[in-house]
């Protein structure tokens, strides 16, 4: 009563941390496009909660790691505890606060393409949260968007581009892109072309260091140029190979992947006739059945994220095409590498010239 003119007692929505009321602030203080507000309120003693739950996970994970099939995988104490951070992080709504500005502050030059709500600082604390309202479709809401005259790929590709520049240009990302929290705003006289993608709720951010943006524009680069040799060398520097893993065989093996499946989309790769997954598997049986990858913590919110956003995207567009997606930006970083485009150039001819080399090749290789 003291804070707010109104305020709705029903929760507009609700998860596990925290749940979201709308209300409406003094007029008397601040601007009639203000008044109508989200405030997001924790529940009751979750931090004693969270705490509580981790301090379990932590004896889980100290009997665990007896395993050697687990322990050689993950360091799961080292997985846990950066999960425990980011948690902490997300309970403290200030901190929130402040990534949803840097959030805004890194798109402002896109402000036609994603908004995010304003923070009201005045009516904001450790556990309230006070955001701008911002009336809006719900991104897995398809006919509601279909029927706002915005096209579902359009609203894949801006998803997927806006990701791309997060990690790539920002190095900070929203880790958390579920349906609760991306919308989709039409524009208010209708034009089509006019819409935003709007996101909400930056509890969950990641940050990319230097070192390990480095190593996933390789990752990126080696995509885009179906370079398997530089996938595996990738992965390596990402720390997501076991010792001891067959580094040939796993090169020989994503060249296949490459050969059957790049540039395709989701339906077109579930076409794969079951006598190509028998080959492969006769084949690889021993990486399969090894799989030397391990999962390395500092790439935990990064993975989840990535995982999420896939899946969002096709839901958008069945047809979907991570491969051509991805190539303007791969362009852009195979054209800024160290040197200049001639040394990209020689290496393809040289590549080009081992190909003509091994004789006979195929004609769809030239």
């Amino acid at each position: 009563e003291e804070k707010f003119e109104d305020f709705n007692p029903i929760p507009l929505a609700s998860a596990s941390i925290g749940q979201v009321h709308l209300a409406k602030l003094n007029n008397e203080r601040y601007e009639p496009d203000q008044f109508q507000v989200a405030v997001k309120i924790q529940r009751f003693n979750i931090h004693e909660i969270i705490t509580t739950d981790l301090s379990a996970l932590a004896v889980v994970a100290r009997w665990i790691m007896r395993y050697p099939t687990i322990s050689k995988r993950a360091n799961i104490p080292a997985l846990l505890e950066e999960f425990s951070a980011s948690l902490f992080e997300e309970v403290d709504y200030l901190h929130e606060g402040k990534n949803a500005e840097l959030f805004a502050q890194n798109f402002s030059g896109r402000k036609n393409e994603v908004i995010v709500p304003r923070v009201i600082w005045s009516h904001t604390t450790t556990r309230v949260l006070t955001l701008e309202y911002l009336s809006a479709i719900k991104i897995t809401d398809y006919g509601a968007i279909e029927a706002a005259g915005i096209p579902l790929a359009n609203v894949a590709e801006r998803l997927f581009d806006t990701y791309l520049k997060q990690i790539f240009e920002d190095h900070f990302f929203h880790a958390d892109p579920h349906p609760g929290n991306l919308f989709v705003k039409p524009d208010p006289d209708g034009d089509t072309q006019n819409w935003k993608l709007v996101f909400v709720d930056f509890g969950m951010t990641g940050v990319v260091p230097d070192l390990l943006l480095a190593r996933l524009r390789d990752m990126l680069i080696a995509l885009a140029t179906r370079d398997a040799g530089r996938i595996v060398k990738a992965y390596q520097a990402l720390g997501v190979l076991l010792s001891g893993a067959n580094l040939d065989l796993l090169e020989k093996a994503t060249a296949k992947v490459f050969e059957r499946f790049w540039g395709k989309t989701a339906p077109e790769m579930m076409k794969m006739h079951h006598r190509e997954a028998v080959a492969f598997v006769a084949e690889f049986g021993d990486l399969i059945y090894e799989m030397p990858f391990q999962v390395p913590e500092n790439m935990i919110l990064l993975v989840r994220c990535l995982g999420i956003l896939s899946g969002m995207c096709t839901g958008l567009n069945i047809e979907f095409n991570v491969w051509t997606s991805l190539m303007p930006y791969a362009q852009q970083l195979v054209e800024s590498e160290k040197g200049s485009k001639i040394d990209v150039i020689l290496k393809e001819i040289q590549r080009f010239l081992a190909v003509m080399l091994t004789l006979p090749y195929k004609t769809d290789s030239l």
